[in-house]
């Protein structure tokens, strides 16, 4: 991804169509959104192609969720939170950890959850969360979701007309295709 800014605001990353990007899948394909990472059979991290939408996501420090603007063809299409882990610098690299539980919001604001049904199966596995800490991943999101409704930053107009400089090479990782 390409750092757009990295400021007491937080960290606004840009990934367009076809950037590389990496993910953990097991022997047969499957990712950690169809069998859990203990249950994979020899996982490995795989080098993919980003598809469908050029994306801008806003980490704010210490917060518990990033936002993703999605754009097709220069255009707006709407919100995506990805509930997570406030991250960790890791050298030049960031860490989070998935909370599994996301939020998809249309350019006129109407939402969905995603991932509701992956969300209870993790209930209680050793590597995802309690129920103390799935309460306040819920929260977390509600409270999202109230911003939402309301139009208030960061689902206002802030970055919708975001457009990436056309200079800019597409990411690759080192020695990916």
């Amino acid at each position: 991804m390409r750092v757009i800014r990295d400021d007491p605001d937080g960290l606004l990353l840009w990934q367009p169509v076809g950037g590389d990007f990496a993910k953990l899948v097991d022997a047969d394909g499957g990712t950690a959104h169809e069998v859990t990472p203990d249950a994979m059979t020899a996982p490995r991290m795989v080098s993919s192609g980003w598809l469908h939408y050029d994306v801008l996501i806003l980490m704010p420090p210490g917060a518990a969720h990033a936002v993703w603007w999605f754009f097709r063809d220069g255009e707006f299409t709407g919100w995506y939170v990805n509930l997570e882990a406030p991250y960790v610098r890791r050298g030049d690299a960031v860490e989070t950890v998935d909370h599994v539980l996301d939020i998809v919001a249309t350019p006129r604001r109407e939402w969905r959850w995603k991932d509701e049904d992956e969300f209870a199966a993790r209930l209680g596995h050793p590597l995802y969360f309690d129920t103390d800490e799935a309460t306040r991943i819920r929260a977390e999101g509600e409270r999202l979701v109230r911003l939402i409704e309301a139009g208030e930053f960061p689902f206002d107009d802030t970055y919708t007309g975001f457009r990436p400089d056309s200079s800019w090479p597409v990411a690759r990782f080192p020695g990916a295709r």
